[in-house]
């Protein structure tokens, strides 16, 4: 089986998500991004210290692993723009993509456990989020580390990983004892800031001082995503922000290609 293949599963099942829920969903999405990293690539070990030392490795999920399949369900435009417009707060619509988009994770991801099953494999699922330690706010699976390793994009200055779609959207990945071809990782880099130029937007939007230029304070930034939860109480467990992300050169694009 081909990469192509997952790629095309996961961008049927998202426009048929679409359709079938209609009025009824807040979110749109663009085309999905799919890669692939080998489970046993190096860069799987280096999380243990880049991430968590309780990060998880593929085999750890899954000892037969082969592959980790990563997926990118990136935000229509006005999202990112609607957040942006929002004093202080996320604006409900950025917090309702947030619901929205983990549900459309966790199908997506089951869906394709029942496709790779179907032909005589198997898979891992990670949940999509809120799988992590509340004392350290460190988790034992990044997708984003996962995305990295897969060539979804690099990480900008607001630790989010910029994609070819930019960087507002959710990420969903699983571990499979499917055999599939690598993706390759971009080497240049896609933040403005790292590649020399003059940007740093994503710190200017943080109004609350958890993202700087050399640095970032999850604490501070876990504990506005909190009072946005607090705020969209009705709409679910919505501990999200996102105002680093909003009206930013990387939002909808990668604004240093290849």
């Amino acid at each position: 089986m081909h990469k192509d293949t997952v790629e095309q599963w996961v961008r049927d099942f998202v426009s048929d998500y679409s359709d079938q829920r209609g009025d009824s969903l807040v979110t749109r999405w663009r085309t999905p991004l799919v890669r692939v990293a080998s489970s046993a690539d190096p860069l799987f070990e280096t999380f243990k210290t880049a991430v968590h030392e309780k990060h998880l490795l593929p085999r750890e999920l899954l000892p037969e692993a082969r592959s980790v399949i990563v997926f990118f369900l990136p935000f229509t435009g006005n999202l990112h723009r609607e957040n942006f417009k929002e004093a202080h707060y996320c604006s409900r619509s950025w917090a309702a993509a947030y619901v929205e988009t983990n549900r459309l994770i966790a199908a997506t991801s089951a869906f394709l456990r029942e496709k790779l099953e179907a032909g005589g494999k198997r898979a891992a699922l990670i949940p999509p989020t809120h799988n992590f330690d509340r004392s350290t706010l460190m988790s034992d699976w990044s997708h984003r580390h996962a995305a990295y390793a897969a060539g979804l994009g690099r990480f900008g200055v607001h630790n989010l990983l910029i994609t070819s779609m930019g960087c507002t959207g959710r990420l969903g990945s699983l571990v499979t004892d499917l055999d599939l071809e690598p993706s390759a990782r971009p080497e240049r880099e896609s933040c403005l800031h790292k590649a020399g130029k003059e940007c740093l937007k994503c710190v200017e939007r943080c109004e609350f001082g958890a993202l700087r230029p050399d640095g970032f304070d999850r604490f501070v930034c876990h504990a506005q995503c909190r009072t946005n939860d607090r705020r969209h109480t009705s709409l679910g467990r919505t501990e999200i922000c996102g105002k680093c992300s909003a009206l930013v050169p990387c939002s909808v694009i990668n604004p240093n290609p290849q």
